[in-house]
């Protein structure tokens, strides 16, 4: 697919006491799991990090935070302005069950939009979600305002929030397992249990 993947490494995981996408999931970390499974699909994957001597081993692109220390908002900056093309899918990186597949539809979907954000559960997820790059500029100013919420940003956008409803027809799995992410210990086991049954 002509479009870029764009992968959030993540900031200080100071809830799971480590790095979220250095956790072990068989013989892969579950950043490998993202990247391959996004490989599939899109012609460019961007890791978004300021460490990139920790995720070297993944041989993919690079980039850095242009506005260190501002969270998810300035990882998508940072995506979206190194992506080679208009139409990108974000991932955070504690995300183990993503679906390229549903990616694709959420890029195929853009359209005239700005953005396409999944609601589910009445819980919108910026950070399983596709834009254009040219919001560029719009991220910019809110990063330098200091307005570094997604809902900040999205307010200001052209934004399609598609539901359940609209999203269950283009992928095989449980939205809810697709939209898993882990933050804490517990949840790290979840996952873990979750991906044994799956085998």
């Amino acid at each position: 697919m002509k479009a870029g993947a764009i992968i959030l490494s993540g900031g200080q995981s100071s809830r799971m006491g480590t790095n979220k996408a250095l956790l072990p999931f068989n013989e892969k970390t579950n950043i490998e799991r993202i990247k391959d499974e996004l490989s599939s699909l899109f012609d460019e994957i961007i890791l978004v990090t300021n460490h990139p001597e920790d995720y070297s081993f993944l041989n993919i692109k690079m980039v850095s935070d242009v506005y260190p220390g501002k969270g998810p908002l300035a990882g998508i900056h940072a995506g979206l302005a190194a992506s080679d093309y208009e139409e990108n899918i974000v991932v955070a990186c504690d995300m183990p069950f993503v679906s390229a597949e549903l990616a694709g539809t959420l890029v195929q979907n853009l359209k005239h939009y700005d953005a396409m954000v999944p609601v589910i559960g009445g819980r919108k997820h910026p950070l399983f979600a596709a834009y254009q790059k040219r919001i560029v500029a719009e991220i910019e100013k809110c990063l330098q305002e200091d307005r570094l919420r997604m809902i900040h940003l999205l307010e200001k956008l052209n934004v399609r929030y598609p539901e359940e409803v609209d999203l269950q027809a283009y992928c095989d799995g449980s939205l809810e397992e697709i939209f898993f992410n882990m933050n804490v210990p517990e949840e790290y086991e979840e996952a873990k249990k979750r991906l044994e049954t799956r085998n």
